[in-house]
């Protein structure tokens, strides 16, 4: 991305994609939306490197506990199946995978997701595109 890539491809495909992983996908999408969020940039401004908070507290102050520093520190990634236990705390949560959480985190996906549907209009009118297209290259009717 750092050298002008602009497309993202291939996120969930394994076997040349042949097959589509619901947790791979999950797990791309968090490293492309980790890139995407990358190529925003950082801003710098007094705000973002907090100049009142440094003088209000001053040198060899305590900014790790000033409400300013939890405020901001997710400010650079939010990571939902990445996680940045210490190893004794990812014990503790029951030492899962980044793959099984991604497993679980599609899982739940899948049973609670409810779409919305395409309106009649639509549906008709992404039909006639796919009906023109076989038209044109030729498949027949009764592949369909």
């Amino acid at each position: 991305m750092l050298a002008g890539a602009n497309i993202i491809y291939g996120l969930g495909m394994l076997e040349m994609g042949m097959t589509i992983s619901h947790s791979q996908l999950l797990m791309d999408a968090e490293m492309a939306e980790m890139m995407l969020y990358s190529m925003d940039g950082i801003v710098v401004n007094d705000e973002t490197l907090s100049v009142d908070v440094i003088k209000e507290i001053g040198p060899r102050g305590d900014f790790l506990s000033h409400m300013n520093t939890f405020e901001n520190m997710h400010i650079q990634s939010k990571p939902k199946l990445i996680d940045r236990l210490t190893r004794d705390q990812w014990a503790q949560a029951g030492s899962l995978t980044m793959e099984q959480r991604a497993s679980l985190a599609a899982k739940k996906l899948l049973a609670e997701h409810n779409p919305t549907h395409l309106s009649e209009e639509a549906l008709k009118r992404v039909r006639a595109v796919v009906n023109k297209a076989e038209r044109d290259y030729g498949v027949p009717e009764s592949f369909n």
